[in-house]
């Protein structure tokens, strides 16, 4: 219910900020990322260039690099076939099929995703064919989606040590550029912290699947 609602909302502002009904649809079908998907939204709603929007969100969609190391153990086939099990990786379903000694239950991981995938397709189709009706996004209030929704990550990913130091260097240099560079170049070029965490992140993914393995063995 919460992702149906999310990506209603995301149906409705994406037409906001220069959309179409069937661009908003096909991107959460494709990218199906909802952090990726506003930040996306929100560089073009300031002005900014499709380069910026997609260089940005796919910055952002590096955290799933070291959660795809993590897994790739678990699942089954030669590289086409586990690359096609990955695509069903998202933040949730990931974290839900994760076991304590470091394996995923693939099982739950393929059905929790098919779930979320098909309240997020079909939140956003019917935010974006008939959003229009339920009034301006301003004046109900959908526009504060996109702080909120990123608040929220923050707050629940602050907890980490290590995303207090990322998040607190993305914002430094958002900070710093806001003033003086274009619209969308903040937000991207904040994201390349992200990729300190990253290469620690990964890391940590191989270390996590060695010890796996040892113990499999």
């Amino acid at each position: 219910m919460a992702g149906l609602l999310l990506s209603l909302s995301f149906g409705v502002v994406a037409q906001d900020a220069g959309l179409s009904q069937l661009e908003a649809i096909v991107m959460s079908a494709i990218v199906y990322a909802g952090s990726a998907q506003f930040s996306a939204v929100a560089i073009l709603a300031q002005g900014g260039g499709a380069g910026a929007a997609v260089a940005a969100a796919a910055l952002i969609n590096s955290r799933f690099l070291p959660m795809g190391v993590a897994l790739a153990p678990s699942l089954r086939g030669g590289v086409v076939k586990r690359a096609l099990q990955g695509q069903t990786v998202v933040d949730a379903s990931w974290a839900l099929a994760s076991r304590p000694d470091g394996s995923f239950d693939r099982g739950l991981l393929f059905g929790s995703s098919a779930a979320q995938y098909t309240t997020w397709v079909t939140g956003t189709t019917i935010g974006a064919v008939w959003g229009e009706g339920l009034g301006n996004p301003h004046d109900i209030g959908l526009d504060a989606l996109f702080p909120a929704f990123f608040l929220a990550l923050l707050v629940n990913e602050a907890r980490s040590g290590r995303a207090r130091g990322v998040a607190a260097l993305g914002a430094l240099i958002a900070l710093v550029l806001v003033p003086i560079a274009p619209a969308g170049v903040p937000v991207l070029v904040a994201s390349f912290a992200a990729l300190v965490g990253l290469t620690r992140g990964a890391r940590e993914a191989v270390f996590q699947r060695q010890e796996a393995e040892g113990e499999a063995r």
